[in-house]
């Protein structure tokens, strides 16, 4: 894999547009990274190695995002994160990853075309709902720990709230933060730490870091109407994706 151009041609790419979501976006694309990097790894071994790149990501965004965050809303999302987490480790070598793609894509899909069908610019805010935020939470953590695709759930909780932008992305960036950190023992004790897998994340690592530091770049240069509408069209796009990639 290491000396495989192929995997390369791929993992750039997937690493790069992860990066780039994820710092100025709230990551509404990243869900299509490990299908993206599928076409060279398995699944499992791309999950592994993107979860180091993710926590680099991470620290990056964190300290961006330091003081604009909604502590509310993350310790609401967070406990039904870590339920979410926890059944999805105990079934991970047990469950359908194209029954899984196809569900939440359909999800994120119709979520997306009700947005863009009924004009949601110009409706007014959803009020922060805890135990709405718990179950989207699980959503979120229970899809991360399978393919790293815990955004689109995520926004399907948060986008409604209407936001800061900057508000949204710390939120978003701070919730996955703990959420990633919570993977790791389950994914070292699933083996999908193995040394191959270290070193391809240590390699693309700089990738990873440019492609934070571009979106956080790109984000103050987007104004917020036209924020919500690419993240909702990331949403649309990647939901569409992942059905493809389950039905094909």
């Amino acid at each position: 894999m290491l000396y495989d151009p192929a995997f390369y041609l791929v993992a750039v790419p997937a690493v790069l547009i992860f990066g780039i979501s994820k710092g100025g976006f709230g990551g509404g694309l990243g869900i299509a990274a490990v299908p993206l990097m599928a076409l060279a790894v398995s699944p499992a071994v791309a999950a592994g190695i993107l979860l180091p790149l993710l926590m680099l990501m991470d620290a990056i965004g964190v300290w961006a995002y330091r003081r604009r965050f909604d502590r509310r809303i993350i310790s609401s999302m967070l406990p039904g994160a870590l339920a979410g987490i926890a059944v999805a480790s105990l079934a991970f070598h047990y469950l359908n990853d194209d029954l899984i793609r196809v569900l939440l894509g359909l999800i994120a899909t119709g979520f997306a075309a009700d947005y863009f069908l009924r004009d949601k610019g110009a409706a007014a805010p959803r009020p922060h709902a805890p135990k709405r935020a718990a179950f989207w939470g699980g959503i979120a953590g229970f899809t991360s720990t399978v393919a790293h695709s815990g955004g689109p759930p995520a926004n399907i909780y948060l986008l409604p709230l209407k936001l800061d932008k900057t508000l949204f992305v710390g939120s978003m960036i701070v919730l996955f933060a703990l959420i990633n950190a919570a993977k790791v023992v389950p994914y070292w004790l699933l083996g999908l730490f193995s040394p191959a897998n270290l070193w391809a994340s240590l390699v693309l690592a700089p990738v990873a870091a440019f492609g934070m530091l571009a979106g956080i770049w790109l984000h103050d240069k987007v104004n917020q109407l036209l924020f919500y509408r690419l993240c909702y069209g990331f949403v649309l796009l990647t939901g569409l994706k992942l059905i493809y990639d389950g039905v094909v």
